[in-house]
């Protein structure tokens, strides 16, 4: 560069620095825009803070937590369907337990071993003969006119050949009239007609609404269409005694099992009697049932047990 500016004094118009000069010049224009080209890219960076707060409305999940907890809810109560009532119910079942443990399943224990076995089962076959008017009627309002006619026929054999039904004569030879069990719980259930809230009442023992209503029906039909003696006390205080004896020594066992070692009894005994009752229903219209419950399988097939006192007892799903 002085060696050009020199001959440049001596010479304003050199041929040789001309190509030189400008090609020097070049050079430096061209690096002077190269280092500002540097700095340009840097700006893409503020946009980074841009994206920023679009990504922060990302905690929109927040609401989902109150959705969770309305799910968890929802289950919980889920669990309990059928048993609004639940918290009552546990308390009238561990009354009547208690009563049952104190009184009526020791008394019962005692009848089943003092009172001979014949003589037991004339009072089983003769209260259970006075039930048979009631199966007639609900085999009708079923639309079952074949059951029904054998209700009627195993009604007058006992009632008349049976002694008041004390023997049952009708299930054997010749006749073979099997008993069956049926009621306006039965007749409910069967035109679609739901079990409503599962309730257990002091010493009535498992029922539902439905089955509430069909055994107050049950036990007011004869009352009501004969009257007396089923509307004297001479007659229901010994009949509901005898009646309640008989059918709590018959379900010592399965009481037992219902209740023994098991972790929650009211919810075994429930789910017992709510089968046991949908057993019958499906039977009605010859659907095969659910799946019994592990202590249901192990027992035979026998009344299912309504509570110490057995108010509201209900006899075996109806035979074929």
């Amino acid at each position: 560069m002085v060696a050009a500016l020199a001959v440049q004094a001596v010479d304003p118009l050199p041929v040789a620095p001309v190509p030189v000069a400008p090609s020097a010049v070049v050079a430096d224009e061209q690096r002077v825009p190269e280092s500002p080209v540097v700095p340009v890219s840097p700006p893409v960076v503020p946009v980074a803070p841009v994206a920023a707060p679009q990504t922060a409305p990302v905690p929109a999940p927040v609401p989902a937590e109150p959705n969770a907890q309305k799910d968890i809810v929802v289950v919980g109560q889920s669990r309990d369907a059928g048993d609004p009532l639940r918290g009552v119910n546990a308390q009238a079942f561990g009354a009547t337990q208690a009563v049952d443990s104190a009184v009526v399943g020791p008394v019962a224990r005692v009848y089943k071993r003092k009172v001979p076995s014949p003589i037991r089962k004339g009072i089983h076959n003769f209260l259970y003969n006075l039930r048979e008017p009631i199966v007639f009627v609900n085999f009708l309002l079923q639309f079952k006119p074949g059951k029904a006619a054998e209700t009627v026929g195993r009604f007058v054999i006992n009632s008349t050949v049976g002694a008041a039904g004390v023997i049952d004569v009708a299930k054997k030879r010749p006749f073979r009239l099997p008993r069956r069990s049926n009621g306006f719980a039965n007749t409910l259930g069967y035109h679609g007609i739901g079990n409503g809230p599962f309730l257990f009442l002091p010493l009535v023992g498992p029922t539902t609404v439905r089955d509430l209503i069909g055994g107050t029906l049950d036990r007011l039909l004869l009352p009501t269409a004969i009257g007396s003696p089923f509307t004297d006390a001479s007659y229901t205080v010994p009949a509901g005694v005898l009646g309640a004896l008989d059918h709590r020594a018959d379900f010592d066992e399965t009481l037992k099992c219902l209740h023994d070692d098991v972790g929650d009894p009211y919810a075994s005994s429930r789910a017992f009697y709510l089968h046991r009752r949908q057993a019958e229903i499906d039977h009605l219209h010859r659907r095969p049932p659910a799946p019994p419950p592990e202590c249901q399988a192990a027992l035979p097939a026998t009344r299912i047990p309504v509570g110490a006192a057995g108010a509201t007892e209900t006899v075996p799903p109806p035979g074929p």
